[in-house]
Parts: structure tokens; C-alpha cells; sequence
């Protein structure tokens, strides 16, 4: 059943924002004729109509995916302050949506929708991106939306996605014509993990997380289930917690051990850490395989955890504990 309460929401925003809802249940939730037909009948019934082209979302809307981490080994501590890290970077389907088009009245907006986005929005890594090609490229005042699904601290690089999506969505929007190895300079002034989400392929990554290389793996047909319990890790507060170690297995050679032997060799160094304060990531794990996971970690430095499947894992896992959920297949 579609939530009204989201169509309520739509209805009350401008036609630009509409566009951006409109164009993120069409992705998400609106797959089969049937929903295509009662979306037309709560649009009627709300009394608003709504024409778009593909052209027009083609030129003003992008979907920011979410990504995982395969392994997080953090080698040691730098000389600069941060850390040497080694990981594998696999996109999911889990988005968010970005878009924008030109100001008519010439002047800069940016507004966000769905999950609350913690800080000023002058802050926020889109308005930097715009920024940085304003300043660079001499591009006009935008009004710019973001809709936020994926969750807030989740180790699941929703707001480094939205950064470089919204880099892509202005160099095809105003024509800068900007190649790929330009987007990554570009989005690495951003975010270290940024630079991931210009070629969104699976990378391996290593120095304090902005170096890439390609790896051959390929995880499609299999599903993955993401779970958020409620709370929010500080990546500062995981890395103090942590004693840097030489790992004793090269994410390099990943694709070459069956997915059988993840669970057993292949380890995010936070989890443990990360686990001994917050169990309930443990807890997750655990149940996770119970399911009938393959292989199951904690993403990034936290909180959220995630399953790989084989087959589709059942709707609703975890809703009880109103933990957030989401489920999707591999590309």
C-alpha cells in the first residue's frame, strides 16, 4: 500500500519539488502497473497534476546511491593525523535524490526533504559542490532539493553520494562537460570517499580512503539487507577507540575466496570496537546470518550493519524495533 502521508507531503510543495518526489517513488516504490494506477488516483484525488518529460528529469535529477564496505582494515596511523586504511567499496541501491535547476529570480535556493539533516544547510556538501563549480566554472544561482533517505552517520556515504551526484547533476545540467577523472579531482576537494561515487563500480581503497583502484568483483543477483538500529556513530570517536593493526588478509585478492569464507576472514576492524559499546550492531549480525545471510558486517565505521543474501531476505525484517530497513538486489 502507497503512504499517503508522503503524497500529502508532495502536494504541498512547489512543482519543482514535486518533480523530485514524483521522480523518487517512480524509482523506489511504483514498479508494478498497479501502483502506477492508484499514484494517478491519490494525484486526482489531491486535485494537482503533474507533467513531466524524461528529458526534464534526465537534465534536473539524479539518484544518489548508498555504498558498502567489504572489509575495513585501518593499517596505521599517519604522520598527518588521519589513518591508512584498505577497503572494498560496492554500491547498493539505496538512494537519495538530488536536484536542481536554474534560479529564475537569479538567486541561490537550497531545501531538503526526509530525513532530517542534522547542522546548517550552508554546510551541506551540495551547496559546496555548487560552490566549487560556481567559482570554478562561473555557473548561475540554482534551486537545489535534496530528498534524504539514506540514514544520517550509517557508514553508508549518503552525504559524500549526494555531494558528487550533485556534481554530475551541474556539469550536465549548464554543459561544463567535465570528464570522469575531472568529477574525482573535483569531488575529492569534498570528501575522501567522494571521488567512489564519479565511476560508482566497485574500488578498492586505500590511503586515508582516497586512493582507487579497480577490482574485478561482481556481486549481482545477490540481495542485501541494510539495517540501522537508532543510534549514531562518531567516525572521530570509532577511530579513537581503535589500535591500527597489519591486516592479516589483502582485501586485494577478495575475488578470489568464495563468498562462503567472508564471514571468517573478511572483518570491518571498527565492528568489534564499535560492538563492545553498542551490542545491539552485534545483535544484528548475528541475526542477520540466522536469516540466512552469507555474509554480514557492520559498513563503514558504523551504525549500520548489513546481509548478503542469495535469495530475497523477507519484507519487514527488524520493523518491530522501528529500526531502519531497506532491502535491494546487486548490480
Amino acid at each position: 500500500m502507497i503512504n499517503t502521508n508522503y503524497i500529502l507531503l508532495l502536494h504541498k510543495q512547489s512543482v519543482f519539488s514535486k518533480t523530485l518526489f514524483l521522480s523518487y517513488f517512480l524509482n523506489f516504490s511504483f514498479t508494478k502497473k498497479k501502483y502506477l494506477i492508484q499514484f494517478e488516483l491519490i494525484c486526482q484525488n489531491y486535485n494537482f497534476v503533474l507533467t513531466l518529460t524524461a528529458q526534464i528529469l534526465i537534465d534536473m535529477l539524479l539518484f544518489a546511491n548508498a555504498k558498502i564496505n567489504i572489509g575495513l582494515h585501518v593499517v596505521s596511523k599517519r604522520d598527518d593525523g588521519y589513518h591508512q586504511i584498505e577497503s572494498i567499496l560496492y554500491p547498493v541501491g539505496l538512494s537519495d535524490a538530488v536536484e536542481a535547476m536554474p534560479a529564475k529570480d537569479d538567486k541561490f535556493e537550497f531545501s531538503t526533504f526526509g530525513n532530517t539533516i542534522p547542522g546548517c544547510l550552508k554546510d551541506n556538501l551540495c551547496v559546496k559542490a555548487w560552490e566549487l563549480l560556481h567559482k570554478n566554472h562561473h555557473i548561475v544561482p540554482v534551486k537545489m532539493s535534496l530528498m534524504k533517505k539514506i540514514p544520517i552517520g550509517s557508514g553508508l556515504g549518503g552525504g559524500s553520494s549526494d555531494a558528487t551526484f550533485m556534481l554530475k547533476l551541474l556539469n550536465k545540467l549548464f554543459d561544463i562537460r567535465l570528464s570522469n577523472t575531472q568529477l574525482e579531482n573535483y569531488s575529492a576537494m569534498l570528501g575522501s570517499d567522494c571521488p567512489f561515487f564519479v565511476n560508482n563500480t566497485p574500488r578498492f581503497v586505500s590511503g586515508r580512503g582516497n586512493k582507487f583502484e579497480n577490482i574485478i568483483l561482481s556481486l549481482k543477483g545477490y540481495w542485501v539487507a541494510i539495517v540501522q538500529p537508532d543510534l549514531h556513530v562518531s567516525t572521530a570517536e570509532a577511530y579513537s577507540m581503535l589500535t591500527p593493526k597489519t591486516p592479516p588478509f589483502s582485501l586485494r585478492s577478495l575475488q578470489s575466496l568464495p563468498i562462503e569464507e567472508w564471514r571468517y576472514r573478511v572483518v570491518n576492524d571498527f565492528e568489534e570496537v564499535i560492538g563492545a559499546k553498542h551490542p545491539i550492531i552485534l545483535t544484528i549480525k548475528s541475526n542477520l546470518y540466522s536469516k540466512g545471510a552469507v555474509y554480514a558486517s557492520m559498513t563503514g565505521s558504523g551504525s549500520a550493519v548489513y546481509g548478503l543474501f542469495r535469495q530475497e531476505p523477507e519484507d519487514g525484517m527488524y520493523k518491530e524495533n522501528a529500526f531502519f530497513f531497506w532491502k535491494g538486489r546487486l548490480g
